[in-house]
């Protein structure tokens, strides 16, 4: 048995069996997926944001908490300035995003280095 000749004509794709035997099958069109802009709205005091220098990172079955902290030298105490609570996939993205964000940094102005203090400080 010889294969079958394959060929498309506008939607249609056809296929030749031979012997003038034709089967012709409409193909479905496959939807493209746009980019929509996504308009963020942010108050001015959302604005200002929160420094932080100490995270804190924590988690359930059902969702992470991240909770973001402000220590000052020399005081053995941080306060909490922001906690973010998200799902897994979320999470997910976001350590995704960061790694990127990370790597290009890195290629832009030099590899991050952390002090071995640093280090023993990460909070889990």
């Amino acid at each position: 048995m010889t294969k079958p000749k394959r060929f498309k004509k506008g939607d249609h794709m056809y296929v030749d069996w031979g012997k003038g035997i034709k089967e012709v099958k409409k193909m479905q069109e496959i939807p493209k997926i746009q980019k929509q802009q996504l308009n963020i709205k942010m108050d001015a005091e959302t604005a200002k944001g929160n420094y932080t220098n100490m995270a804190s990172v924590s988690h359930t079955g059902d969702e992470f908490i991240i909770d973001f902290m402000l220590r000052s030298p020399g005081i053995n105490q941080a306060t909490v300035v922001s906690r973010v609570i998200t799902a897994p996939a979320h999470m997910k993205r976001l350590q995704m995003a960061l790694n990127e964000n990370i790597s290009r940094y890195e290629k832009k102005f030099g590899k991050i280095v952390l002090k071995k203090e640093a280090e023993k400080e990460v909070l889990h």
